[in-house]
């Protein structure tokens, strides 16, 4: 699969779970739905390695980092995000979560010595600008002095677990972890992190048997968990955290289609301006730098020489 493919892959099903999680919210505690999403996950993927004879058994250090990555990336930052809707509105949450990418770029640099690339950090700040236009009513509603400020801090939180959590998975990859089987591993240890809060919490283990909730935690676990994120790492482990990230800033516009056609969004010129910046942040944030393409040119001729 073309990185292309994977990119736009993450962004379409990423983008509709936003919709999906509205019919999560109700009968079951989000906490002990997140539980189910996750555990499903977990399974299915299991599932499929014993069917393709993938192999499962790794060393406990390996299993150590697989405890991290799936308390950071399947866990943590979900309970903190969802925590953090009962204070602020969903457009604050997709401002905040666009954040991933400055915090991939400068926790990847602080702790795992990465490059920072100047034109990737510059194509995230005009995609950060470009979602502050389309959710600027939002913004212009947001008061320091009511819980909005409790939430705002919750979704930084979130955000910045969720980039660990990213980096986790980049530093996993290097080290020669599949991804597949990292990820049911992963899952299934994040299942077991969200189950321990929601016993703490004294949530009651349900399941809302009705169609919505079904289909949609349907949708959660293989779509939104089993192929965005096998897409979305897969990515990650070939183009680097900080370009990988780039497409949550494209999840907020995908989610605004959807409000669009089932929940009456109306545009204005500020939302429309806000998509232009998005989608020249993204092209430029995708597009190879000279040197990659002269490298590119140079390894040719020596491919073909050895080919022949």
């Amino acid at each position: 699969m073309t990185n292309s493919f994977l990119y736009a892959t993450t962004v379409l099903i990423w983008g509709t779970t936003w919709y999906a999680i509205i019919f999560q919210l109700g009968v079951v505690s989000p906490e002990v739905s997140i539980v189910w999403r996750f555990i499903s996950a977990s399974l299915i993927l299991f599932g499929w390695c014993l069917i393709r004879g993938k192999n499962l058994r790794f060393s406990r250090r390996q299993h150590c980092w697989m405890v991290l990555q799936g308390c950071f990336l399947f866990s943590g930052n979900y309970l903190v995000f969802y925590f953090a809707t009962g204070f602020v509105t969903s457009g604050l949450v997709a401002v905040s979560f666009s954040m991933i990418i400055l915090f991939n770029i400068s926790l990847g640099a602080l702790f795992f010595a990465q490059p920072v690339r100047p034109r990737v950090a510059i194509s995230a700040v005009i995609g950060l600008a470009g979602i502050a236009l389309l959710f600027l009513p939002e913004l212009k509603g947001f008061n320091l002095e009511d819980e909005g400020f409790r939430g705002m801090m919750l979704c930084i939180g979130g955000t910045a677990l969720a980039s660990v959590g990213n980096l986790i998975s980049g530093r996993n990859q290097c080290s020669g972890l599949p991804v597949i089987q990292t990820n049911a591993w992963g899952m299934l240890y994040g299942s077991m992190v969200s189950a321990t809060v929601a016993l703490l919490l004294g949530r009651d283990f349900i399941i809302d048997w009705q169609a919505p909730y079904l289909l949609s935690l349907v949708y959660l676990s293989l779509f939104g968990t089993v192929f965005g994120f096998g897409a979305y790492l897969t990515l990650l482990g070939r183009i680097g955290a900080d370009r990988a990230a780039y497409a949550t800033v494209l999840f907020p516009l995908v989610a605004l289609l959807l409000s669009t056609l089932f929940e009456n969004y109306h545009w204005t010129p500020l939302a429309a301006g806000g998509v232009v910046l998005v989608v020249f942040g993204n092209i430029l944030a995708l597009k190879p730098s000279r040197r990659a393409a002269l490298d590119g040119r140079l390894k040719e001729p020596a491919k073909r020489s050895r080919d022949e």
